[in-house]
């Protein structure tokens, strides 16, 4: 992690309003399981210590946001495959100092790049990953990803963003090969928070 007080831009206010969002929420959310709790409390830390860390000037290390595309019901999930990274994922990405909230931040990137305008995400994060960046991420160094999902039909028109490879619903119990195993927690999650009940 990088040292507190390492000479970065100063954050526009924006970043800083994203900032105080980003703390409220995850002070508030209550982890479904021990290792979530240490991961919300890493991400609480690391807002703490830097106050640009929702800005991709900020840290190597920092905040994003996304947003897990499932089917109404379930059994099917809207994945992209990235671009950079040549790998299937949720769609999500860099908060933008217009972004009014992390929920925001995760319904922009997930429209931008899904095609779908009226999707909404559930309002509260279904699962916290923080993972190093393989392939070609400039200064990126590591994502503290904040995951949101949401439900919309099967037969919802989609469509690929520039920063995608390709944008295609898999089962959501045979997901592509060499998907992460953060990918297969991140569809549990999302699953048991949206289809409970």
């Amino acid at each position: 992690m990088t040292g507190v007080g390492a000479a970065y831009p100063p954050p526009a206010p924006g970043h800083l309003a994203l900032r105080a969002d980003a703390l409220a929420l995850l002070r508030a959310w209550d982890a479904p399981d021990a290792d979530q709790a240490a991961v919300r409390d890493g991400f609480v830390a690391h807002l703490e210590a830097h106050p640009g860390a929702t800005a991709k000037s900020g840290p190597p290390e920092h905040l994003t946001a996304s947003c897990l595309v499932l089917s109404d019901d379930g059994a099917d999930v809207l994945l992209t495959l990235h671009r950079r990274a040549h790998r299937w994922f949720q769609f999500g990405g860099h908060l933008e100092d217009g972004d009014p909230s992390l929920l925001a931040a995760a319904a922009r990137e997930a429209r931008e790049e899904s095609g779908i305008a009226r999707l909404r995400p559930a309002p509260r994060p279904v699962h916290l990953d923080r993972h190093e960046l393989v392939g070609d991420f400039g200064r990126c160094r590591e994502h503290l990803d904040v995951r949101f999902a949401t439900l919309v039909p099967r037969d919802t028109a989609y469509a690929a963003s520039p920063e995608s490879l390709d944008v295609r619903w898999w089962p959501a119990d045979d997901l592509p090969d060499g998907a992460p195993a953060e990918l297969r927690e991140l569809v549990a999650a999302a699953r048991a928070a949206l289809l409970q009940g």
